[in-house]
């Protein structure tokens, strides 16, 4: 709307917005205070006698399209098929045509968003980290960093590269089991990217995983502020550096559900976590012999076994 309060003809304050025309006018003397004004209000479609619901006039942009949804396609198919024979063929060739003058880099886009869509599908992943994942691809793209690799695992390592930008848990397994690439080829790629794009990646830390994990297991809260407590006390005894911040998590989980009787066994745990039952041994040794956790575990132990006996 206009700045202006008066007229500045007869100086009247009753002026009036015209928005078919964008201009601003004096109904007093009709002098044309201000036009060609620019409308900022939201973009209608369809017109204000159809009595239809109103909404925006097209999608908002989107970084998971290869054209960021600004493309406009010459007809779907079912709307071709509605006209004569002679206006289909017309707009098939003309589809046709419209495929072929696409260049290299906007055809290798196309397939590249809808593999991303789908891997982050199957993650479950939020809206943020698949447009993260895009942009991140479309760089690598523009500095030719693709050539010479499958794009299934560029898509895995933008991926999981996103998710590590903005600290979503997500281990190389689940990502590989999602996209079907090799563990070791994503996690190349994956440094091979933020090498050359000088992406800063902070540490992933097993407190990201430990929620997400007892969700799956079934814990009470109680288990989980138990196992963040375990995870604090090995971080100050230098045990998580050089270990895999999956295994030391789901290790801690395993020690706070014994302490609060909720007890998993250790394949069930491993299944969640995405590792192997030795390495969720290995650590929960680790655990017990730095933290000195055993005896805890063991008065633990004798104390549900009296209850037993009691109740018994």
């Amino acid at each position: 709307m206009s700045n202006v309060k008066r007229c500045p003809e007869c100086s009247s304050i009753n002026l009036n917005w015209d928005d078919q025309r964008g201009e601003v006018f004096c109904s007093d003397c009709g002098t044309v205070v201000e036009e060609k004004m620019i409308d900022t209000s939201q973009e209608l479609q369809g017109s204000f006698d159809s009595g239809g619901k109103k909404g925006r006039g097209g999608a908002p942009l989107s970084m998971q399209k290869f054209d960021k949804g600004l493309t406009t396609n010459v007809g779907e198919i079912s709307d071709i098929y509605k006209l004569d024979a002679g206006s289909t063929r017309k707009f098939l060739r003309l589809k046709k045509w419209q495929e072929r003058v696409s260049t290299s880099i906007e055809r290798n886009l196309r397939l590249a968003m809808t593999e991303l869509r789908r891997v982050a599908s199957f993650l479950n992943l939020p809206e943020v980290v698949k447009d993260e994942a895009s942009i991140i691809y479309q760089f690598v793209l523009q500095r030719g960093l693709v050539r010479g690799r499958s794009m299934e695992s560029v898509i895995a390592a933008c991926i999981y590269a996103a998710c590590r930008s903005y600290d979503i848990p997500r281990t190389l397994d689940e990502i590989s089991s999602a996209s079907d690439v090799e563990r070791k080829e994503i996690g190349r790629t994956y440094r091979f990217i933020i090498r050359k794009l000088g992406i800063k990646v902070t540490p992933s830390s097993p407190k990201d995983y430990i929620h997400r994990f007892a969700s799956v297991l079934k814990l009470s809260p109680k288990t989980q502020n138990e196992a963040l407590k375990i995870l604090k006390k090995a971080e100050g005894s230098e045990l998580t550096s050089g270990r895999g911040p999956a295994g030391i998590a789901a290790a801690g989980l395993y020690v706070a559900a014994l302490l609060n009787n909720e007890k998993k066994t250790q394949r069930e745990v491993a299944d969640v976590a995405g590792i192997t039952e030795v390495t969720i041994r290995n650590r929960y040794k680790e655990l017990l012999d730095k933290l000195g956790l055993e005896e805890k575990l063991r008065v633990k132990e004798a104390e549900t076994k009296a209850k037993k006996k009691k109740d018994n």
